[in-house]
Parts: structure tokens; sequence; C-alpha cells
């Protein structure tokens, strides 16, 4: 079963910038992913290491991750290593494209000495990751989290950003289903453009009516709407309630069948209720 632990919005932060770092605190997402990948220019990738592996435990009980550089890259391992000794709660791997690299990742935390709460997020962002999803997804049960690359996966498709992204439909849907197959967590890709909020709403919108469980981002301000968004509304709660309450009084009374608003209820739409009260419990107590 998927782990009930709101990843709404997960922020990354430059792992080379102590500013943005110590701004990070204050910052209300979900979860934070250091990132010593793209943020980071080549000469500053040793500093920003160090920089990052010694901030890890400087945010509370926030979820804080370590976005290490590609297994391609003369970074990759010492990135590994200095992330296993510095314990946070994930590596987040750029580019993973098989069930063979998650083992090797796996190999290295382990060899690190990462402790057992340090879990792998692998970024699918590629067509070949998209196709073998579901064998990326079921390779370790230390990966815990799928995390979408739509950028590099739009530049690999040679598709547009379009609204609505239907170029990348398919590839969301496939690791969508590769993630509930599997029990694991999902999260969106960014949205690129930082001025656009209604743009950003929208595609917050279409990513929870997908099913996806929260939305990485790239500049603080998007943070507010991601949370907003992604948790359960005051109407969802309500009907979630009200469904758990006319489905047990009917097994009390027992009835067969069982409607809310019209519709008839299954066991499904119970469990379904459970898990939107549980979420709502949880990311009221994070406000």
């Amino acid at each position: 079963m998927t782990e009930l632990k709101p990843r709404r919005s997960v922020l990354y932060m430059p792992g080379a910038n102590e500013r943005a770092l110590e701004k990070a605190k204050t910052i209300p997402a979900d979860a934070l992913i250091l990132d010593l990948e793209d943020a980071v220019a080549p000469d500053a990738k040793e500093a920003a290491r160090e920089r990052v592996c010694a901030a890890v435990g400087n945010y509370g009980g926030r979820e804080v991750t370590i976005r290490v550089n590609g297994l391609d890259t003369e970074w990759h391992d010492a990135d590994l290593r200095a992330a296993a000794s510095a314990g946070p709660a994930a590596v987040v791997v750029p580019k993973v494209n098989s069930a063979a690299e998650v083992h090797n990742i796996e190999r290295a935390l382990e060899l690190g000495g990462a402790p057992d709460h340090t879990k792998i997020w692998a970024m699918v962002e590629t067509p070949v990751a998209m196709l073998h999803a579901e064998e990326i997804a079921a390779a370790s049960e230390r990966l815990t989290v799928l995390v979408m690359g739509t950028n590099d996966l739009a530049k690999e498709l040679h598709a547009e950003f379009v609204p609505g992204r239907g170029p990348l439909l398919g590839g969301l849907s496939l690791c969508l289903l590769a993630a509930r197959a599997t029990g694991k967590v999902i999260l969106d890709g960014v949205y690129n453009d930082v001025k656009d909020l209604e743009g950003f709403e929208a595609e917050c919108e279409q990513g929870r009516q997908y099913g996806f469980d929260g939305k990485t981002l790239i500049h603080p301000a998007q943070v507010e709407p991601c949370n907003r968004i992604f948790a359960p509304s005051e109407e969802e709660i309500d009907r979630s309630r009200r469904i758990i309450e006319a489905f047990e009084e009917a097994r009390a009374s027992g009835k067969g069948v069982v409607t809310v608003d019209g519709r008839m209820i299954e066991n499904l739409h119970v469990d379904n209720a459970r898990r939107v009260l549980a979420l709502a419990e949880v990311c009221r107590g994070l406000s």
C-alpha cells in the first residue's frame, strides 16, 4: 500500500546557493529536493555537495531529499557516497531507465552506509523509462517514489509544450499505471513559466485528476496553490464522511444497496473515502 505522507508540493532548491537553502526553512513545501544536478555549475559541484549534505538535518521534520547527478556523469558516484553518509529522507536519481540501474543505486547506498530511512526516488524522463516504468518501480523496496521529468521527456519526444500536455499524456499514463500497480508514490513534473500561475494551477488540476500524489516545483510562489489543489477539498471531505456513514449504517441494518447523492456506493468508494479523510487529516496538521 502507498505510504500516506503528503507530498503535494516538492520544491527543488539549488544546492550551490546557501541563501536559497536557508530560505527553504520558511517555505511551506511538503518536501524539498536539494539539487546537485541542473541547478549547479560543473565547477561548483563539489562545494555544493558538501553544503547540501551538511544542510540535510536543518529542516526539522520536513522530508528532505538530495538530487544527485546522473548515472553517466563523473560526479554520480561521489554524490551517492556523500548522500549515503548524510542520510536524507531519499536520494533523487535522474534518468533512471532500468531495474538494473535501480539495483546499482541501491547497492551503492548500502555500501555507503545509508540508513534504512534513506529511500530512492527514481526520475523517469525518457521514452525508455516510460516503456519500462513498471519494472523500474518494482525493482526495489527501497524505491518509494517515481518523479516525472517532463522537460527531458518532451525533449526526447521532440514534443512541444502545449496547454493540456497532449504529447506527454501517453508517458504520464504509463508511469501512473506503474506506480499504482507497484504501490509507489508518483510526482508530476515541473511547470516552467513561474509567472503564469493560472496555467500552473490548471496543470496542477490536471495532474490531480490523473492521480498524481503531488507535483515538483521550481519556485516558492508555486507552493501555496499546489498545496491547496492537491489537498482534499471541503466538498470531498464532506462527501467522504457521508459515504462512510451511509455505508456503515446500511451494513448495520442489513441493507444490500447503499446510495449517496443518488449514486450507488460500493466497497471501493468507501476505501477511497477513508483515504481522502486520512490525507485531509495529515494535510490539516501541516497547515
